[in-house]
């Protein structure tokens, strides 16, 4: 694969296992986005959800749910340019989920999803949608809606 001119990925995957068992949430914040003042992080940490307390906790002791909203905050504001967002709500609980969504969705570059989650299209407004496995791409369009979720689910 051939990328573009100053194209910077960020990905996402179902389950994050980049995370540094070892690190506090804090440390993997500045150290995810460099670039942030320590006033930022810990504005950024309170968007995804993390109170002063929860900064210093160590990333091996956060739930699946921290684990997400702590691996999604480091990618939005790592400087990467598109992220690729697999299943991004799957371990998020209702609650946190709409602020999560939220943040996410202040994130100013693009953004491909692969999600089952009616509400996280809903909260990100797509302009496109790519349809699998043909690869055929066209402008969003609320019929679209109907193949979010799968008939079995």
């Amino acid at each position: 694969m051939v990328h573009g001119h100053g194209l910077r990925l960020g990905y996402f995957a179902q389950e994050p296992d980049t995370l540094n068992p070892e690190s506090t949430v804090r440390e993997h914040l500045a150290g995810a986005a460099p670039h942030l003042t320590d006033g930022e992080v810990r504005r950024v940490l309170g968007a995804f959800l993390f109170t002063d307390d929860d900064t210093g906790k160590r990333v091996g002791v956060l739930s699946g749910g921290e684990k997400t909203r702590l691996a999604l905050a480091g990618l939005v504001h790592s400087g990467a340019n598109v992220l690729l967002l697999d299943e991004p709500t799957n371990n998020l609980d209702p609650a946190s989920r709409a602020e999560v969504l939220a943040a996410v969705g202040t994130y100013p570059g693009a953004i491909v999803m692969v999600t089952h989650d009616e509400g996280a299209v809903d909260a990100l407004r797509p302009d496109r949608v790519l349809l699998l496995p043909e690869a055929e791409e066209d402008l969003w369009d609320d019929d679209y809606r109907d193949l979010v979720v799968p008939a079995h689910l």
